[in-house]
Order: structure tokens, then sequence, then C-alpha cells
């Protein structure tokens, strides 16, 4: 088995948000509660969730926290399809000129002028990890996914720095593409 080894996550439908948004949707000063943590440092999804409305339709959405900089909407093509949106694929945090919507909480609504995107593939590596396979932050790799629908993830971005974990990140159309059912699921990063 290869030394390049990483383990593959999905990743569904979910929003991050600023602490002004967070107040608008959920009261000032609202903390949302811990569901889980996540594997990547300091992230969790959260109890509470809330409702984001497209051009065609709305959809509920999981709250991924803490708050960020900037309101970011993270969908797969056929969620953004079915809510009538046409989605550039960005990195997180690249949401300049990217659609909006309408972000629907409790206590009130949101309409975000840009955040809604299809996540681009990465991986995330610790320090070590990365430099243990020779690879910089923002390089661009691919991942072998072995099985019945075997696949090669061309167009990879990592990402490493002192706040990640070492996994790779898709959305669930890239799951389901590559016929992944169940946890522990390792990809192959080639250079």
């Amino acid at each position: 088995m290869s030394e390049m080894m990483i383990e593959i996550e999905g990743s569904g439908k979910h929003c991050h948000l600023t602490r002004e948004t967070q107040d608008i949707l959920f009261g000032k000063d609202f903390e949302l509660d811990i569901r889980r943590m996540l594997t990547q440092p300091g992230q969790f999804v959260a109890e509470q969730r809330l409702t984001m409305e497209g051009p065609r339709g709305s959809t509920e959405l999981s709250i991924v926290g803490p708050c960020r900089k900037a309101d970011q909407v993270e969908l797969s093509f056929t969620d953004a399809r079915s809510l009538g949106f046409d989605l550039p694929i960005r990195e997180s945090g690249d949401v300049a000129g990217s659609p909006g919507c309408k972000l629907i909480g409790p206590e009130g609504e949101v309409e975000i002028k840009e955040g809604v995107i299809v996540m681009k593939r990465h991986v995330h590596l610790a320090p070590a990890d990365a430099e243990r396979f020779g690879i910089k932050d923002k390089q661009i790799v691919k991942v072998k996914v072995v099985g019945e629908r075997a696949l090669i993830f061309d167009e990879v971005l990592a990402r490493t720095g002192p706040d990640h974990a070492t996994y790779m990140h898709i959305d669930y159309d890239e799951i389901n593409a590559a016929a992944i059912t169940a946890a522990n699921v390792m990809g192959e990063i080639i250079i």
C-alpha cells in the first residue's frame, strides 16, 4: 500500500455564518449548540439548522461553526440544479462574484449578496503529513479511489497549515460517483 494514503470524508450541503448573520437569524449573542465535532480542529456541526431559499425552491442546511469572516453556503451540483442555481466551483472562502440567497432562521432572515458555491474538492493536510508527502499549500494533486467504481479525482486542492487534520473532503455527488458506501475509505494521493 502507498504511503500517501488519506481518509475520504463526504461533505453534505451546509453553511458557514458570520457573527452578524448568526445574530439576525437566531438572536443577538446566540451561541450554537454542538451536535458533533468535525475532524478539522475546532470545527463542529450545530444542532440548529436553517432554511435557504434559491431561485426555484428551498432546502434545510446544516450549520458548521464557529463563525467565519464571510457567509458561505456549500451545495453539490445536484442540490444547486434542483434549487435553480448555476454555481461556480470554488475553494472555501472564495465567494466573490458567486450567487447569493436568502437564509431564514427562527428569529429573522438575511439576504446574502454572494456566497453560494460548489466546494472545490480538496485535501486537508496536517503540516507533518504535507512535509512527509512533499506537498505544498495550494498545490493541485490527484487522489485515486479503488473499488467497483474506481476512479481518480483530478484537480484536488491541497490545503495545509497548523489548523488542518489530514482528510480529503468531497461532496455527496462525488461520493456517489465513486460508490463510497462506508466510513474510513482511503484514497491514494498522486502528485
